[in-house]
């Protein structure tokens, strides 16, 4: 055991908070390795021993070679596919991570005004990409990017309590989501003796979101760099001490839920 005076500790007081994206560059590694790096020496492994066999073979050395071949042909089938099936995942969640860096620095400028910024905070079904804590409000932001198509329109509908990508209705409802996620965050804000509407938002980057009934959705539904302006209309409801006692329980919440 090290003497007293040469054990070391972090000079931390406090666990970081998340940082935008986290979850998903978590999930873009465990796919990397579980998907392609774990497959491709799977299959190089039994490629070299059916190649040995081979050599065995014609060193004449009494060898079994079709087991191995018919083996590695096998594996290499199960590689190729589950490469390729990764692949996928992969460019999905580069995207999505992207998309929710691009939204949190241009969150960056609502630190200007007042707010409180937070990123990726883990709840009991996921994680809530950003919050925003200010004097006009809290608000939950699910981040959506989507491909967009080369030509023709790129545009975003909500009709009947579904979000429509170019006529086409997504197969997760972000509006249950993100509602989900608001009254998530309204609870705990009351468990912690704060009475605080949660006003649910989710964005898609680049994409033109069309007009609609957003009070009767009960979801504001926006391009990112349109927030400011429906943001600005709301009337101030918490105080400067609020607002910073709100943002002091949602990140020792988030320190407490971070791994060392």
């Amino acid at each position: 055991m090290l003497p007293i005076s040469s054990r070391k500790r972090s000079p931390l007081t406090a666990k970081p908070l998340r940082i935008p994206g986290q979850s998903l560059t978590e999930e873009l590694l465990d796919a990397g390795l579980d998907g392609v790096f774990a497959p491709f020496l799977l299959a190089l492994f039994v490629s070299i021993m059916a190649a040995l066999e081979w050599w065995r073979y014609y060193a004449h050395l009494q060898p079994t070679p079709w087991t191995y071949t018919l083996g590695a042909a096998l594996t290499i089938c199960y590689a190729v596919i589950r490469i390729t099936l990764t692949k996928r995942k992969i460019r999905d969640l580069r995207l999505g991570r992207d998309g929710e860096r691009a939204v949190a620095q241009y969150l960056e400028w609502f630190r200007t005004a007042g707010f409180f910024v937070m990123h990726d905070i883990p709840n009991e079904t996921g994680n809530i990409d950003h919050v925003l804590i200010g004097a006009r409000g809290v608000f939950t932001i699910e981040t959506k990017t989507l491909s967009k198509p080369h030509r023709g329109e790129c545009k975003i509908r909500v009709v009947g309590g579904k979000i429509l990508v170019n006529g086409s209705e997504m197969s997760r409802n972000p509006l249950v989501q993100s509602k989900a996620q608001a009254r998530w965050l309204s609870v705990f804000f009351a468990e912690s003796q704060f009475k605080t509407f949660v006003q649910p938002v989710v964005v898609f980057p680049g994409w033109f979101v069309e007009p609609f009934d957003m009070k009767r959705e009960g979801v504001w539904v926006l391009e990112p760099k349109a927030l400011d302006r429906f943001i600005e209309t709301e009337a101030e409801r918490y105080s400067a001490d609020q607002v910073k006692a709100m943002a002091s329980a949602l990140s020792s919440y988030v320190r407490s839920k971070t791994d060392l």
